[in-house]
């Protein structure tokens, strides 16, 4: 159980840890403001438990002041959870803070905050808006030194009265690149950081667009159909003659189904004024450069002859200016799976506008962690990276995420993975110096019902994303609340460590949960991880010592990604038994693949998840189940539920479709019927 706080001794207190470089951390007393307890067993700190808060509204805040207010938040808080600030609306700007129960007030101006809290500050860190990546830096600096992380702009207006506040450090000229910005922290800062937890967090983020700036994009070419497999790969030429009232013509690709994420593939594109090429280009080349107008968060891959992609609600934006005069304008793009094209002649708000942001920021504050973001596909990068994780004892968590997406995902965790640090998907979750001093106040659910094994295909739903520590407060809040949860079983994945980083939310989601509802552990039990790349004997460790997180949430079936190259692997027969031993489980959910199967190994129900996107997979998925079986033995049908894509009501719908051969049923039921079926003990 987590230990009530008190400040009595430092001696009780260890947040901080002194190492050389090259050696493993041994936890040190924390300074004298600090109040967070973090004993040796625990996989994170614990804040004080908040009694009256502060609260600013800065959704709409510039991000240097977000910046800012985030830093001063992590100062604040690591004596005492006084500041919580709105930065997203996605679940409700007030739910979680209501949900807290905790007197709070709003303050009308959010620099009324810095006004009250400014004797706790002892300066400011300016950064250095040229080098990104100094935002990273200067978080760091703010949790070593005590001051706020704030541009040269801000920085000015600091200096001056009311405020007066002394600069402790300007980063403004001191690097030349991000490699050169990290590697400079790791010599200087990473010595006096804590080496209990690492912080991955990208510098900057693309700004909003302006409210009130009209979306003027008329849709040129869409695909009616979901298309994966590129079938539909072909030349379209598309007329955008109806584009030339002004100079430029803007042509954005997207994604027409943003639930599945196979949004439009582009491998060729050629533009043509008046018969006349203008432009042709093959996406990722030289040639491509002139006419890329916002790359958003669009990538490029070798495959199928190379190509740029854009899923989700992703997309990439091209710029063309035809010659003066031009009365007729085509472009002809080699493109396939589930493409949107739209066109406009008014230039559109580029996400290449960069601005810095909070969220995270506060927890690596207060805990005084180095704060970085490096790209292991990156040789120079990795290799840093690679130092700071060595650098860690096995067991350590990561917290943040990584930089392009799936590519950065799969190469990050196995890094990660490879020196015994797990990862917690957390750069969006805000306020965490608050729900860290919240307290776990659920009872654990009783054990579903039994089903009675027949000959039948039985069902079960898990949505994905428990890796996620930001889906358990922004997405996840919404799938919970949708009004048809609880009309059909489903798993829904979460992170067993949201007893130690938010127990409030523990609270809401068990406290509301209906019969249909079990929470199992998300990816790959208490943290995200891949089995294959960990040390062998590290990961027994690792779930020995984990084992209490599942066991105390109530979550005892993990769900377990395990990858190499990015390719889905099966368990070893090493990491299978680790799994069997120390969580001793009833059975395991593993992978995410385009077919679902469940065999026994060594001794434990092994369930491959299929993913589908749509309803329209998921109606497919279970009609091809049932074409596949013979009807004379029970069927296993495992899917995972996209949790971007898909909500309980759309669950409802198809199970409400579905015949009486088919029954749907939570992953305890599941597992036993699993175990019925292959002769072993429930």
């Amino acid at each position: 159980m987590i230990r009530k706080l008190t400040a009595i001794s430092l001696a009780i207190v260890s947040t901080l840890s002194f190492t050389a470089a090259g050696s493993y951390a041994n936890p040190q007393p924390a300074a004298q403001a600090s109040t967070i307890s973090w004993p040796d067993k625990q996989q994170l700190p614990t804040f004080k438990q908040p009694k009256q808060l502060e609260v600013a509204d800065i959704y709409d805040a510039p991000g240097d002041v977000k910046l800012m207010l985030s830093t001063l938040q992590g100062i604040v808080n690591r004596k005492e959870p006084r500041i919580y600030l709105l930065e997203s609306k996605e679940e409700g700007k007030f739910k979680w803070l209501n949900d807290l129960d905790v007197d709070y007030k709003v303050r009308d101006d959010y620099f009324d905050l810095l006004k009250k809290f400014q004797k706790e500050i002892k300066g400011i860190i300016i950064y250095d808006p040229n080098v990104p990546d100094s935002v990273n830096v200067a978080t760091t600096l703010a949790g070593l030194r005590d001051g706020v992380a704030v541009s040269p702009e801000l920085g000015a207006k600091l200096k001056a009265a009311p405020y007066n506040f002394k600069v402790i450090e300007d980063l403004q000229g001191k690097f030349k690149d991000r490699v050169d910005a990290y590697t400079w922290e790791y010599k200087n800062l990473w010595k006096e950081t804590t080496h209990r937890m690492l912080v991955g967090l990208s510098p900057e983020v693309s700004a909003r667009p302006p409210a009130n700036q009209p979306d003027t994009y008329k849709v040129v070419a869409q695909e009616q159909t979901e298309e994966r497999d590129a079938k539909n790969r072909q030349v379209y030429d598309l007329d955008l003659s109806s584009f030339l009232e002004k100079p430029d013509v803007y042509v954005k690709f997207g994604d027409a189904f943003t639930q599945d994420g196979w949004g439009s593939a582009v491998h060729e594109i050629t533009v043509k004024a008046d018969g006349v090429e203008v432009a042709h280009f093959l996406p990722g080349t030289d040639a491509e450069k002139p006419f890329l107008y916002d790359p958003q968060s669009s990538q490029v891959s070798s495959g199928s002859g190379g190509h740029r992609f854009a899923d989700g609600g992703n997309y990439f934006t091209y710029k063309f200016t035809p010659p003066a005069g031009t009365k007729a304008l085509t472009m002809s793009v080699e493109m396939w799976n589930e493409y949107k094209v739209s066109a406009t002649n008014d230039q559109p708000f580029s996400s290449l506008t960069k601005e810095p942001y909070g969220y995270l920021r506060d927890y690596a504050v207060a805990n005084k962690a180095m704060v970085f973001w490096l790209d292991s596909n990156d040789p120079a990068e990795k290799e840093l990276f690679e130092k700071i994780l060595s650098d860690v004892k096995p067991g350590t968590p990561y917290l943040g995420w990584f930089s392009n997406d799936f590519q950065g995902e799969f190469s990050g965790v196995e890094v990660a993975s490879n020196h015994g640090v797990y990862v917690l998907a957390a750069d969006w979750f805000s306020n965490m110096t608050v729900f860290s001093g919240t307290k776990p106040e659920f009872s654990k659910p009783k054990a579903p019902k039994p089903v009675k094994l027949d000959n039948k295909i039985y069902v079960t739903y898990t949505f994905s994303e428990g890796d996620n520590l930001q889906y358990n407060q922004h997405r996840l809040r919404n799938l919970w609340d949708d009004p048809k949860r609880g009309q059909v079983p489903i798993n829904w994945t979460s992170s067993p460590l949201l007893y130690d980083a938010a127990p409030a939310m523990l609270n809401y989601f068990y406290g509301t949960a209906t019969a249909n509802d079990q929470i199992i552990a998300g990816p790959s039990g208490a943290g995200y991880f891949y089995p294959a790349a960990w040390p062998e004997k590290a990961l027994t460790d690792y779930l020995k010592n984990t084992k209490d997180y599942m066991k105390k949430t109530g979550m005892n079936i993990p769900y377990v990604l395990n990858r190499l190259n990015g390719e889905n692997l099966p368990l070893s027969k090493a990491n299978n038994a680790a799994y069997r031993d120390q969580y001793d489980v009833p059975g395991l959910f593993i992978g995410w693949d385009n077919f679902t199967k469940s065999e026994i190994v060594d001794g434990v129900p092994t369930s491959n998840i299929q993913g589908v996107g749509s309803v329209n997979d998921t109606k497919k998925a279970l009609a091809d189940a049932k074409a596949k079986w013979d009807g004379k033995s029970p069927l296993f049908v495992s899917l995972g539920i996209l949790a971007w894509g898909m909500t309980p009501t759309d669950l409802a719908n198809v199970t409400a479709e579905l015949g009486p051969e088919y029954q749907v049923v939570l992953a305890d039921q599941y597992f036993s019927l699993i175990r019925t079926a292959n002769g072993l003990k429930k």
